[in-house]
């Protein structure tokens, strides 16, 4: 007896039936939202780069932060831009840094309802823009950077933080960061390490956000984008120092590592959806090339794919509203 017509078509006819055979699905508890916030900003200051991107005051910071809650979004990223800027950033330490006092907000206004995580890094606010201190012959210091961001993780864990992600890439991080929280009786802080973070072009916006000091290039710490099998090495490590997530970065690029990345370990694995791609995503748009919501909904959806269970973007809160009427 011959075999009916095989027909997977009959699986895509309409979207009731699509929706109900689909394979992925992002949920908006899965995004997060980067939000960056500017010290002695009364109003908030548009990124030009990143349109629909903002510079936060700390009052509109406090209303996006409930914006987003309300939508579902399930974390917020928190990046501190200083009015000013030394070589040690030592606004990032200050409890009274920006950084540090926008976390204490954001808590305070959303308390538990949404996952509040901030940026472990110097880079926001040393004169030089790296992401550690300096050598007298201008190379970046492993181990002194070690102990900044040890003092910089009990800041942020003082000021009520719930995850933080130490991103400079420095050798070691994420154990010394883990034993300063224990030390300080942080231990119900989680970590998300940076693990997977390459010297990538596609950073450009971002620098502009953050209004970064950086000269030259950051190659000699980050990943260099021909390697994945580094990449692996360096999650491995940064699971056995303690990390309780870890993260790939950029996303789009370099799903082929998260992939890679999400077979290699056991915890949860993010990926930052970072500010080039959303960039160009935009400039499509604007130019009426590209579908925007349609390519925004692609993008998520291929990433959550490839293995990442987090996925920190940008359009977090209006990708969350367009997955409620999606689903």
């Amino acid at each position: 007896m011959p075999y009916p017509e095989i027909r997977p078509r009959r699986l895509r006819r309409n979207a009731a039936v699509r929706r109900l055979v689909a394979e992925t699905r992002v949920d908006p508890a899965e995004l997060v939202l980067p939000m960056f916030v500017r010290e002695g900003l009364t109003e908030p200051r548009a990124v030009a780069s990143l349109p629909g991107v903002l510079q936060h005051s700390r009052d509109s910071l406090r209303k996006a932060a409930v914006e987003a809650v309300q939508a579902g979004v399930g974390g917020l990223m928190l990046f501190g831009v200083p009015a000013e800027r030394d070589a040690t950033g030592s606004g990032g330490i200050d409890p009274d840094g920006i950084l540090n006092v926008a976390i204490r907000d954001v808590v305070a206004e959303v308390g538990d309802a949404t996952v509040v995580m901030s940026d472990l890094c110097l880079d926001e606010f040393t004169s030089h823009g790296h992401c550690g201190l300096l050598t007298p012959d201008g190379d970046v210091d492993n181990d002194a950077t070690l102990e900044a961001y040890a003092r910089m993780a009990v800041a942020q864990a003082d000021a009520g933080v719930h995850v933080v992600g130490p991103s400079g890439m420095m050798d070691g991080q994420v154990g010394v960061v883990r034993r300063a929280l224990d030390a300080a009786g942080h231990q119900n802080i989680a970590v998300l390490a940076y693990a997977v973070k390459y010297a990538s072009a596609f950073f450009g916006p971002f620098r502009d956000a953050v209004e970064s000091a950086l000269e030259g290039d950051r190659r000699a710490y980050q990943q260099d984008p021909a390697n994945l099998r580094e990449s692996l090495r360096e999650v491995e490590l940064d699971v056995a120092e303690g990390a309780d997530m870890v993260m790939v970065k950029p996303a789009l690029p370099y799903l082929d590592v998260v992939s890679a990345v999400r077979a290699a370990v056991d915890v949860p694995v993010a990926a930052y959806q970072v500010s080039g791609e959303y960039a160009m995503v935009e400039a499509a748009a604007a130019n009426g090339w590209i579908d925007r919501e349609r390519v925004i909904l692609e993008t998520l959806t291929s990433i959550r794919r490839a293995g990442a269970q987090i996925i920190l973007t940008y359009w977090a809160v209006e990708a969350a509203k367009l997955l409620r009427e999606r689903y």
